[in-house]
């Protein structure tokens, strides 16, 4: 059995590959941009979110603070922003993406201000807003990779009126698509195209620019029409390369057999699927409104199913990695590597331009750097923008890392046993 570290020869019929088998339990590598200062840092604000109480208080004074314009900006920006957030312009990010560059990790710009109804004027500034990081990441040598959501540049009822028609007709979600659009006004039909319009200036941007553009996941109910626009998008620009990627959330029941429905479309319309693999982010919302309007939820029924399809959908993709382009954004250790085992399985490049893996910034970094280091293609999600703005992302990141017996505690006990080696190397 190979050990961790060692390399491997793998033969295959085309090509010949040195593998470095990933070990995600190798805190030397995992934390070696961090300095001891920024690991007892780390060390700090997780055991914090450790505490349930204290989270749970954070995330009912911390807006509340903010719209007051209490002084605690200084406090936040040295803690929870500092960890999970590149900066709050698009300027600050460039040396977090240089010191992830030193160590072969790339980063994904997203822009973290939460949709909402802006109207059309502030639709318009958010379209151009993605274009403005499009050429952002155009000058940069180690930002490949935007991300954006639609409700940016849509409004929310509209999405949802859409999604709605879609779920009365029957057949493939494309083939419903024109008969959904027959129940629009004339006004909201123009609403619509404008909203097409702008998800094809900000792909046709990152076309050109050579930046791929990762469409964010949304709620259940206005998810549909995101999945249309994005596999219009991909029909448009991802022939020669990919240059659009839809997100699919497999703790959803329904998601992994989408993903094959997107598969066959690609097929038939002769483009490259892109595809960022996530277990979800919305989980007790749509439970807890599948309760509320009754209907059936639209979640698994367990972690052990999540985990199932997550594991079958990343096994799709390399099954069929001449067709499909996956991003693997997953913090689970098994997911990763069995990721690499298949790719080694099959005689595929870690680096291979059809498979990606990606975590969120100050978070998982045994996985990300370990990865890098093997030689995979990897990239942390890296968010930026004013305080105000990103504090439901803070307060999202926090709410998740709650639980010691979870996220935390794992991410506490890699900080503990780092600062250990370091310790126990200082004194030989």
């Amino acid at each position: 059995m190979t050990s961790p570290g060692e390399r491997k020869s793998v033969k295959s019929t085309k090509t010949r590959y040195q593998y470095m088998i990933p070990s995600f339990e190798n805190t030397e590598i995992a934390f070696a941009y961090k300095s001891d200062a920024d690991l007892k840092k780390a060390r700090f604000l997780f055991k914090s979110m450790g505490n349930a109480l204290l989270v749970k208080l954070g995330i009912w004074i911390t807006p509340w603070a903010i719209r007051l314009k209490l002084p605690i900006r200084g406090i936040i920006r040295k803690t929870i922003f500092s960890q999970f957030v590149g900066g709050e312009t698009l300027e600050q990010t460039a040396p977090v993406a240089r010191k992830l560059a030193a160590y072969h990790v790339q980063a994904i710009l997203d822009y973290g201000v939460e949709g909402g109804n802006n109207g059309e004027i502030g639709f318009d500034e958010a379209c151009e807003e993605f274009i403005r990081v499009i050429n952002y990441a155009a000058s940069q040598p180690n930002i490949p990779f935007i991300s954006i959501k639609v409700t940016g540049f849509a409004r929310f009822e509209l999405l949802e009126k859409l999604d709605h028609s879609l779920d009365e007709g029957s057949g493939p979600l494309m083939r419903r698509y024109a008969a959904a659009l027959a129940s629009f006004s004339k006004e909201e039909l123009s609403e619509w195209e404008r909203v097409r319009n702008r998800m094809q200036k900000i792909c046709g941007s990152a076309a050109e620019k050579n930046i791929a553009v990762l469409v964010d996941a949304e709620e259940t109910w206005i998810q549909d029409p995101v999945d249309v626009l994005s596999i219009q998008m991909m029909a448009e620009f991802n022939k020669e390369k990919v240059v659009v990627y839809n997100t699919v959330q497999l703790y959803r029941h329904d998601r992994l057999s989408f993903l094959k429905d997107m598969l066959e479309a690609a097929v038939l319309k002769d483009f490259v699927l892109g595809v960022k693999l996530v277990r979800g982010a919305y989980m007790e919302k749509e439970r807890a409104r599948a309760v509320e309007k009754q209907y059936p939820s639209p979640i698994q029924p367990d972690k052990e199913s999540t985990d199932r399809d997550y594991n079958a959908g990343v096994s799709f993709c390399i099954e069929n990695i001449k067709n499909i382009a996956a991003i693997v954004a997953s913090h689970n250790d098994y997911s990763n590597l069995r990721t690499t085992e298949l790719l080694r399985e099959r005689g595929l490049s870690f680096a291979h331009p059809h498979i990606h893996f990606s975590q969120l910034y100050g978070m998982s970094d045994h996985i990300t750097f370990n990865l890098a280091k093997a030689g995979c293609s990897v990239s942390k999600y890296l968010p930026f923008g004013p305080i105000e703005d990103v504090i439901p992302y803070l307060m999202r990141r926090a709410e998740e890392n709650s639980s010691l017996s979870g996220q935390t505690g794992r991410e506490l006990a890699l900080i503990d046993k780092e600062i250990s080696r370091r310790k126990l190397k200082r004194g030989q």
